[in-house]
């Protein structure tokens, strides 16, 4: 069976002739005759598209003439009355606050699917929707919400270069059907939001700026925002205050390059806490089948999203550590450090302690950013479709707590002694790599506990459906000759 969206779009008028047989050999006799009133940029990819699926169009223009040539040959362009009469289905493709223009047409839409593509200009939190005023304007109508998160350049090249998902709601199931099937016909996939009291939600989806990243992305940046201040406090500004020694040219580079690994860290181990939270909650209840707080929720469905941003955090700070040689400062102390050592006369100035830090230190960092880099890959929906949920959660859970410890330890070799060292407490701040740990540890501490046989194997049991409450308890009889049963289970 070919494929629906490897037939070629329509590109123009008039190309090799004989459009009208073409239209006849292309289009399905038992498929509806489907109208679009209106002739802008997505009626016309949305033309092209219905006679590519082999679909009859009629276009319903206030200017038919004028509007004729920017449709494809095999769709008629006629006015909007006799598109409205001649279609089965008719797309409203016009501005809301034109639809009032479209009265006249009542009679001859009376008993038809109309679909509502329009959207509005900015977020509607308190209806009406577009959709449910058309549908007062023709009550006669069935109105269909759909397509409206949908570009015409999706339209025009094909689901494969775009959102693939079309919601749909209505408070016909008939003509709701109708339009899944033009849509699936169509190489699209419907996605049945309900009734058309949904549509509010529908119009409001293409208006809302990254809604799952909004707090990661914020989150991220308040704690970029909040170590970097904290590392120019004790490494910058410090040194000046306190000695007059200028080294403001750290800002640019170090200074970032330290705070970088600080929020990946962080928003890393924000990645795994949810989960720990929900499941120190069912152990606390005694049971699987309360809700978790809204704060929660929210935080468990945007942990993607917090493992991106940690990934980002970590490739930019392997980035900008490899870039540190190349700079005139570092060539400066290199010379500084080589002419000092000279005039004090000192043959070898290897200390074998601190090759060995340096050694494991990146060792375990490239060790992390690799399986961070694994983790990032497999949250692709491309990649994330080709394993099963096993395989998914081996790589999300264990794995990540692989890459939680590597990048922990990874920061343990950095800061080594400099915890007990007084001389690193500038301003009485301790040093930061101090303060990035608290959660690591707490993620990786909190997962320990969970893997203690008599916590795992109650937590074990509470998700197999076994409550707290509504446990089975045995009491031996006092007689000896029968046995009682109190609070029997229902699960």
């Amino acid at each position: 069976m070919p494929d629906e969206m490897s037939r070629p779009l329509i590109r123009g008028r008039g190309e090799g002739g004989g459009s009208r047989r073409l239209e006849a050999s292309m289009s399905d006799p038992g498929a509806p005759v489907v109208g679009i009133l209106g002739t802008g940029d997505f009626s016309r990819s949305l033309a092209r598209r219905l006679v590519a699926s082999g679909y009859q169009v009629v276009v319903g223009s206030r200017a038919p003439k004028r509007s004729a040539t920017l449709f494809p040959e095999e769709a008629e362009v006629t006015s909007q009355m006799e598109a409205a009469s001649q279609a089965d289905l008719v797309f409203v493709a016009v501005f809301p606050e034109h639809h009032s223009t479209l009265v006249e047409l009542k009679p001859a839409l009376a008993g038809k699917t109309l679909v509502d593509v329009s959207n509005s200009l900015r977020i509607n939190l308190e209806g009406p929707s577009n959709a449910e005023q058309l549908a007062d304007l023709f009550p006669e109508s069935f109105v269909v919400k759909g397509f409206n998160t949908i570009s015409a350049w999706s339209l025009q090249m094909g689901p494969r270069d775009g959102s693939r998902q079309v919601f749909l709601c209505s408070d016909s199931s008939k003509a709701k059907s109708s339009v899944m099937q033009l849509c699936r016909r169509m190489g699209f996939i419907p996605v049945d939001m309900g009734l058309l009291s949904s549509s509010l939600e529908v119009e409001n989806l293409p208006l809302y700026l990254f809604p799952s990243w909004r707090i990661p992305v914020l989150c991220t940046l308040s704690l970029f925002i909040f170590f970097y201040l904290y590392n120019f406090t004790r490494d910058v500004l410090q040194p000046y205050v306190t000695a007059g020694k200028s080294v403001f040219y750290k800002m640019p580079i170090e200074t970032v390059n330290v705070t970088l690994p600080s929020v990946s860290l962080v928003m890393l181990s924000l990645v795994y806490l949810p989960g720990l939270c929900a499941a120190f909650l069912q152990l606390w209840w005694g049971t699987k089948y309360n809700r978790f707080p809204n704060w929660l929720d929210r935080w468990l469905t945007q942990r993607k999203q917090f493992g991106l941003c940690s990934f980002l955090c970590a490739a930019l700070h392997a980035i900008y550590s490899l870039c540190l040689p190349l700079r005139k400062a570092f060539r400066y102390k290199l010379i500084n450090s080589a002419v000092k050592q000279v005039k004090e006369g000192l043959d070898d100035s290897w200390e074998n302690e601190e090759v060995w830090r340096m050694e494991l230190y990146l060792s375990v960092g490239i060790m992390a950013l690799g399986l961070l880099s694994l983790l990032a890959v497999t949250s692709l929906p491309s990649v994330a479709n080709t394993v099963n949920w096993r395989e998914f959660s081996f790589i999300q859970s264990t794995l990540g707590y692989c890459a939680l410890f590597m990048a922990t330890l990874h920061t343990l070799l950095y800061g080594w002694g400099r915890a007990f060292d007084p001389a690193q407490y500038r301003f009485l701040l301790p040093p930061t790599f101090i303060l990035v740990l608290i959660f690591p540890l707490m993620a990786l501490l909190g997962r320990l506990a969970l893997f203690v046989p008599c916590v795992a194997g109650q937590l074990r049991q509470i998700r197999r459906g076994w409550e707290k409450s509504r446990h089975i308890r045995f009491t031996l009889p006092d007689d000896g000759s029968r046995s009682g049963l109190e609070d029997v289970s229902h699960v």
